[in-house]
């Protein structure tokens, strides 16, 4: 193993890029102007990538890496790599699922909680002394009995499901395809689903670039009355029609851990006591932070050992 095997692209955990530095002497790719001379000197040596979606890895990066062979990236969701150009290339790629499901779902139903009865507003209304000055605190919105739709019944999707059935909430879904088996209701039409339910929680990854799936229209057929709660990615919602809607009381509210453009967040929606906004907290537990780095670096040591890839969305074949 050569020092110049791997390649981390961006920031990654500590443990990550400890391990990288020390066991792989791995490279780290420049974020200014030295980039491209950088991957002139160096492209042709790397065989992986280790990256946390922080730098898009697309096809013009993967061009410059002539002999790149996979991509282990950091997180579920990885649309921040170009899985297409990644595909045609013959490169493979990975991600970290399963290990982060239950911890996304528990978030997803706190998100739920906190937005459909006000919990966050309802603490920053007692701790600005408004409770005595200004007397009872709204009411909020019930989450059992509810009627939820899920759009994406993955792994995430069916926890947050599994988790919702305990509140009686009357569960349907859209997926590209209806999944067999499924005690849930399939609705193939996503503006129909949002038409039908009281909140729509997106637990869907999305590629940058792509059309939202979540447009102006889903959003209008949510209505006055609906909730959106987003654990999914950013990239899934048009932002600027949901805090145009939001901001004239054609949504009744938003629980958001996941943003177009992060680490930026529209200030309309911080402004917002109806709107619940978190800074990509989902799987963010110590327990889960460490498996997920765990399964990176067995990721990469499957691939530079065997050629393969343990969790792999798409499977080397160079």
């Amino acid at each position: 193993m050569t020092s110049a095997t791997v390649l981390q692209v961006g920031e990654v955990p500590p443990s990550i890029a400890e391990t990288l530095s020390e066991d792989y002497r791995a490279l780290v790719l420049p974020s200014d102007a030295q980039r491209d001379v950088f991957l002139a000197a160096r492209g042709e040596s790397v065989r992986v990538v280790v990256d946390a979606g922080q730098v898009r890895v697309d096809a013009a990066l993967m061009d410059a890496l002539p002999n790149l062979g996979a991509i282990i990236h950091y997180g579920a969701g990885y649309d921040t790599v170009d899985i297409d150009a990644a595909r045609d290339r013959g490169i493979g790629v990975s991600n970290t699922p399963d290990v982060l499901t239950d911890t996304t779902a528990d978030t997803a139903l706190g998100l739920i909680l906190m937005t459909l009865r006000g919990l966050t507003a309802a603490d920053r209304y007692v701790r600005a002394g408004r409770w005595p000055r200004d007397g009872a605190f709204p009411y909020g919105r019930d989450v059992h009995g509810a009627r939820v739709g899920i759009l994406g019944l993955g792994r995430i999707g069916s926890a947050i499901a599994h988790r919702l059935a305990g509140f009686d909430c009357d569960i349907a879904y859209h997926n590209r395809r209806e999944v067999p088996g499924s005690p849930y209701r399939h609705v193939a039409s996503l503006r129909q689903l949002a038409h039908e339910v009281d909140v729509l929680v997106i637990a869907a990854g999305g590629e940058r670039g792509a059309p939202p799936l979540v447009d102006r229209e889903v959003l209008e057929a949510l209505g006055p009355e609906g909730y959106l709660i987003n654990i999914g990615r950013g990239s899934v919602v048009d932002e600027d029609a949901l805090v145009e809607l939001l901001a004239q009381g054609r949504l009744a509210g938003a629980g958001l851990d996941v943003f177009a453009h992060e680490p930026w967040v529209p200030p309309q929606l911080c402004e917002m006591d109806n709107v619940v906004v978190l800074p990509h907290v989902g799987s963010a537990t110590a327990p889960t932070r460490a498996a997920m780095c765990e399964l990176v670096l067995s990721n990469l040591a499957a691939y530079l050992t065997s050629n393969s890839l343990i969790t792999s969305v798409v499977p080397p074949t160079r």
